[in-house]
């Protein structure tokens, strides 16, 4: 399987640039020098920075005066301490992972995805010398399956178009159901050299996203142990999220939802990558803050173990708060244990 060199181990800096209110005060502070020279002391080789078009566009959808304010700052910061970068497209005009966020339309709308496909040539051609170190991911979990086949339309025209000016950046695609693992089966790979295949791994759900209040099936009493009988996971996945999650765990062959789960989920994974001679990434990892330190810890090294069975290359989710961030005063405990499985 081919590597994806120089993104082997990192961290997300979610909700910086994405999923904020976009104050000043707050793009000023929420991530900062010291905290970019504190992941590289971890021994991590990569950030990945999710962006919303916020940052980028103005209300008459063109490319800002100051579009590249943050960006070039986080750039030159891991510049200075050694960091390779995922600049992260998580919303664009007319589509959000994120229901709440009431963007519609991009999948439909030819003036949306010309909007989109410029914003990227305008990040190829600023970052285009800079090939060694930033990659490009075109767009952040994809939904829904009835836009599997306009998706990979939509990446090869973006693909076409920022190699005009960004010949050899890598370009990170991401598939369906929130960049999950089956949706790397449904992508089409482009005629291209730098192509990266990503996906994101929060398995088991229920686990991981125990009494998230964003998830409208969740119970907020919703507790699960790690690892546990998969009859456990069966019934606690069937009460608390889409039914059509608990009948695909029922697909695994063994009796119990452990490393051996993992390593089942990630073999498709590799078989995809196998398939297609693209290397694959995981942009996105991780475990809600409501889950207690030890169960973390156990997932965190089962994760971090499988990751490494396979060299896969990877991205917590997320340095900071975002109710996942792996510094925050919760997790103070046990903070530098988490560090060594990332």
């Amino acid at each position: 399987m081919k590597e994806f060199v120089g993104f082997k181990h990192g961290v997300n800096l979610g909700g910086w640039l994405s999923q904020s209110d976009y104050a000043h005060e707050h793009l000023e502070n929420f991530i900062k020098e010291e905290d970019i020279e504190k992941i590289a002391s971890w021994g991590c080789d990569h950030v990945r920075l999710p962006f919303d078009y916020n940052i980028m566009l103005g209300d008459d959808m063109s490319v800002r005066a100051d579009a590249f304010t943050y960006l070039d700052r986080c750039v030159k910061w891991c510049e200075k301490y050694g960091l390779n970068i995922i600049l992260d497209l998580h919303k664009t005009p007319g589509f959000s992972f994120d229901k709440g966020e009431q963007e519609s339309g991009f999948f439909e709308n030819e003036k949306y995805q010309n909007i989109f496909i410029a914003m990227w040539c305008e990040i190829a051609r600023h970052y285009a010398d800079k090939a060694d170190h930033i990659a490009f991911e075109l767009l952040n979990e994809i939904t829904e399956q009835k836009y599997a086949t306009v998706w990979n339309g939509i990446a090869m025209r973006t693909i076409r178009e920022v190699r005009r000016f960004a010949p050899k950046n890598p370009v990170l695609i991401g598939g369906i159901f929130n960049n999950s693992i089956f949706g790397l089966t449904l992508l089409e790979k482009p005629d291209d050299e730098n192509i990266v295949f990503n996906f994101h791994y929060y398995n088991p759900l229920v686990f991981t996203h125990q009494k998230a209040y964003w998830i409208d099936e969740m119970s907020p009493d919703c507790e699960v142990d790690y690892p546990d009988s998969k009859e456990v996971y069966y019934r606690k996945t069937l009460d608390n999220l889409d039914k059509g999650l608990a009948y695909a765990l029922a697909d695994f062959p063994g009796e119990r939802i452990d490393k051996s789960y993992m390593e089942w989920e990630m073999q498709a994974a590799a078989d995809v990558a196998e398939k297609v001679d693209v290397p694959i990434y995981c942009g996105e990892y991780g475990v809600i803050d409501r889950v207690p330190d030890e169960r973390l810890l156990r997932w965190y090294a089962d994760i971090s173990a499988v990751f490494e069975k396979f060299e896969i290359g990877r991205a917590a989710w997320t340095y900071r708060e975002k109710d996942f961030g792996i510094t925050d005063p919760c997790r103070s405990r046990i903070m530098d244990k988490i560090i060594t499985y990332l």
